[in-house]
Parts: C-alpha cells; structure tokens; sequence
C-alpha cells in the first residue's frame, strides 16, 4: 500500500454529514487515530454528545455551518475547509418533499459542487465521497439513483480537472445499531399483527455492515491506489427483501409471516404512503427498489455477516 504524503497526510478533516448514522462511526474512527474533525451541522446542541470524542468540533448556528444544500456561498465553506487536507462528504437522503427531484438534486448534486468547489479555492486535495450501489447520472431507476449518480460522475470530474484526489464508495443498504433499515422492519413487525404485507418482496440487497463501510473510509485516506477509484461495497451474502423483512421480525421477537403484494398494489401502497408523515414508503423508494443493490462481482473486500451483527441490537 502507498500512502499520500505532505500536506495530503494532514489530520484535519472536514466531515458533511457527520452526525448521521454513518458519520458518527466514521467520527469515531477518526478521533480514535488522532485526526481532527470539524463536522458543519445546524443542530450542534442536539449532537453535542459528539463533541466528547477526542478531536471532534461541531460547528453551527453560523452561516459558515448551514445546510450546504441551501446556501450557494462557497466562501462560507472556503472558511470551513481553509485549515484542512481531506473532505468527507457522507449527505444523503431517501426521500424529498415533492416527486420531482428537486430535493434529491439539491442535497445530494449541489451540496458536492459547493462543497468541492470551495475544497479546490482552499486548498484540498483529498475527497472521500459516499454514493450508493445502482446510481447512474443516465439510467438509474429513481430520481435518487439518477441524482447520486450525477454527484458521483461531476465529483470524479471536477477533482480531476482541479488535481483533487477523489475515490468514491457505493454501498448496499447498510445496516448495524440505529440504522434506519432492520430497526425499521423491526419495529412495523410490533406494529402489524400476523401478516405482514410488503412491496417490492423480492427486490435483491447484499447489506454491509457500518463498520466495514467506516473501515473502507479510513483506508482510503492514505492510500493513494484508490485514487480515481469507485469502490462497491457489499456484505457477504444476497438476500430477497422479504427473507430480510422476515429475519428482522423475528430476532426482534415478533415473527411474521410476510407476504409479497402484487404490483398494483405496491405502486397503490407507496402513493398512499408518501404522504404520511415521515414517508416510509414512496413512488422513488418503490422505484429504486427496481434496481438490485448487489455488487456484480461479489464485494472484493472482507466484510461482517448479518447476522453476526443485527441480533446484538434488534433482539433488545
């Protein structure tokens, strides 16, 4: 392994979307090696247990610290970056106010070209960047798979032409405590007595664990082969939704009997149910499920089984 030296082997890294579930592993990790961590967030009180980590600066209530989606200044970011070497940017969200994609464009297209572009005027040369297996700027399946896939693309791009040293990583659906994944499925098993009717039964994920994923960040950061490098990253083993939504339920000790709808009926339950608050399934989310999320040659690097994993936290 060969590893970025100089000013490129600096330990101060700008974290976006450090807070989230990703983010504060990856926070951890980076505390844990003696980095310094500066995480831009507009609710720094809500997460100041973060700011116990040896290293780790939650910076907000400032214009400096907005939502990047929103503010267009990249001088608020030069700022931000000006003491740093390596920019992480893990924003992402799965659902958006309106089925236009508006709201992924914003978060996921605009936040990288503000971000990147005021990390070349400050002087940053390494950009570790979080997509998602299946985007594809042309012909991904969804609105969100199109717009992860567009970041992706001008990411590679802009740091080529700017001398940024970008890799980025394209995850399965990742899983382990406070995911938003098995917790979920979890918790509508407690909810749905008997049988548990589900769209898209048969779609195809390899889940990965989000220590592995976490682990993949930090080897990267010094090691110059992945430069230039899209790296999928899956877990060991394939699995139907249904046999997920299945296993969810009953480690948590409610189990199910889950039965697929037809496609009617799940194109009929995400229109009906994007509307309720906090979505927990819409007409994107059913169209991303079209795509499979499994890596085409299998995951070229070690990772943690399922079911090592999720009985520690779904089975409390």
């Amino acid at each position: 392994m060969t590893t970025i030296a100089n000013r490129d082997q600096s330990k101060e890294v700008v974290l976006l979307g450090g807070t989230g579930f990703v983010g504060r592993v990856l926070a951890s990790l980076l505390s844990q090696q003696g980095y310094s961590v500066t995480i831009p967030t507009r609710h720094a009180a809500r997460h100041r247990d973060m700011a116990l980590m040896r290293g780790v600066r939650l910076i907000g209530g400032t214009p400096a610290a907005a939502d990047m989606a929103n503010d267009r200044r990249e001088e608020n970011w030069q700022e931000v970056l000006s003491e740093s070497s390596i920019l992480i940017n893990l924003v992402g969200i799965l659902n958006e106010p309106r089925h236009n994609g508006e709201g992924f464009e914003q978060a996921h297209v605009h936040t990288t070209q503000v971000a990147l572009k005021a990390a070349a005027k400050a002087g940053v040369k390494r950009y570790l960047h979080m997509s998602a297996l299946g985007a594809d700027a042309n012909n991904g399946g969804s609105f969100y798979l199109r717009s992860k896939g567009k970041a992706e693309d001008w990411a590679h791009e802009f740091g080529e032409q700017q001398g940024i040293a970008v890799t980025s990583f394209r995850p399965s659906v990742i899983f382990g405590p406070q995911d938003s994944f098995l917790n979920r499925f979890a918790q509508l098993a407690r909810l749905i007595p008997g049988v548990f009717p589900l769209a898209c039964a048969d779609s195809r994920f390899a889940p990965v664990y989000v220590g592995d994923v976490a682990d993949q960040f930090m080897a990267a950061m010094t090691d110059t082969s992945s430069i230039g490098k899209r790296i999928d990253l899956c877990g060991p083993t394939e699995y139907r939704l249904r046999e997920l939504v299945a296993y969810a339920a009953k480690t948590s000790g409610h189990p199910r009997l889950v039965i697929g709808l037809p496609d009617w009926a799940a194109r009929l339950q995400a229109r009906v149910l994007e509307w309720v608050p906090g979505q927990p399934f819409t007409r994107d989310n059913y169209d991303s499920l079209q795509t499979p999320s499994v890596c085409a040659e299998g995951c070229p690097h070690q990772t943690t089984r399922l079911e090592r994993i999720a009985p520690r936290y779904l089975g409390k």
